[in-house]
């Protein structure tokens, strides 16, 4: 006699409808952030080579395009701003009249209601030599001066109206020394996420032409060495003791490890950056017809919250959100 299976998980995969009804993973679009690029200067919108689809923004560019994120149902913005000059120290992140200041109090006023308006706090989109602190003689990064830079770009980015600043430069004290700043000028409310594990792998190629970056070498006695998953944990840890109210992985895919673990060790939302190199990739193998790029990145976004990610900034935060809301 044949002898059959006792059990049939193939059952729960049967149809699309109880495909649905069964899946352990549902991303929405809430849970996804777009960042933007606002470049000073321009008089229209410039295109990003190295990332199809998107650009440096203009004021009322920006605007447009986050109205339509709005629109999409994403749940928040994450500003980059591109100065048009830099010097050593960045003095262009904390001037009020500085670009991603000016276009923070902008993106408030026009989407402010409908999604969270988020700021980059780092500052190596405003130095001259491309690093996110203030460096020595030496030519290393100053951790302890740096705080003192970065306290001063909370404060300004909290008088332009960022609801939540992301910390990304990686400097030891950051989010404490943040929000001792803010807490003493009464901005007790501003939300503080913590790029905690923000790897220095070779993922951000892209980036670097979106923000017109002018580093040399690499930012490796700051940003985490690849190879180390439990740094990660601990390094989230320590920024949720200072006061972080999110904490962050970065890169994405490539550190889903990381993800889980830090899920697993703290009691604060998680979210998960798909940086520049995931997104380019993606775009570039589409093009050349070797992967389905909608399959693709929908594969890749629930592998985030699969990973535990409470929200995941995306460049394609917008279109994939208006997928979810066609029910795919």
């Amino acid at each position: 006699m044949t002898s059959f299976p006792a059990r049939r998980p193939r059952r729960l995969r049967s149809t699309p409808a109880v495909r649905r009804l069964m899946a352990e993973t549902h991303v929405v679009p809430s849970q996804l952030v777009l960042p933007m690029f606002v470049r000073e200067g321009l008089t229209e919108p410039q295109a990003i080579s190295a990332m199809p689809g998107q650009s440096q923004h203009t004021l009322d560019s920006l605007r447009r395009a986050a109205a339509d994120a709005a629109e999409a149902g994403v749940g928040g913005v994450m500003l980059f701003g591109v100065p048009a000059v830099r010097d050593a120290v960045g003095s262009g992140a904390d001037d009020p009249d500085g670009i991603l200041n000016v276009a923070t109090t902008a993106l408030v006023e026009e989407v402010g209601d409908a999604l969270v308006v988020q700021t980059d706090l780092c500052l190596d989109e405003f130095t001259d030599h491309g690093h996110c602190g203030v460096l020595t003689p030496a030519g290393g990064v100053d951790n302890d001066a740096t705080l003192e830079r970065y306290a001063s770009m909370a404060l300004a980015q909290a008088r332009a109206g960022s609801s939540l600043l992301g910390l990304s430069g990686m400097m030891d004290g950051q989010v404490q020394a943040v929000r001792e700043a803010l807490d003493a000028e009464g901005f007790v409310d501003t939300i503080l996420m913590a790029y905690s594990a923000k790897y220095a792998g070779a993922f951000y190629g892209p980036f670097r032409e979106a923000v017109d970056s002018q580093l040399t070498g690499d930012r490796r006695t700051y940003q985490m060495d690849p190879p180390n998953a439990r740094e990660g944990v601990r390094e989230a840890m320590i920024d949720v003791d200072e006061g972080a109210d999110i904490v962050m992985v970065k890169p994405g895919l490539p550190y889903l490890d990381v993800l889980a673990e830090v899920r697993a060790s703290v009691d604060v939302p998680v979210w998960a950056y798909q940086v520049s190199g995931e997104y380019s990739m993606v775009e570039a193998a589409a093009a050349n017809g070797w992967i389905d790029r909608r399959a693709t990145i929908l594969d890749s976004l629930t592998a985030f919250g699969r990973a535990g990610a409470d929200a995941i900034l995306t460049y394609w935060a917008a279109e994939a959100a208006g997928w979810i809301r066609e029910g795919l």
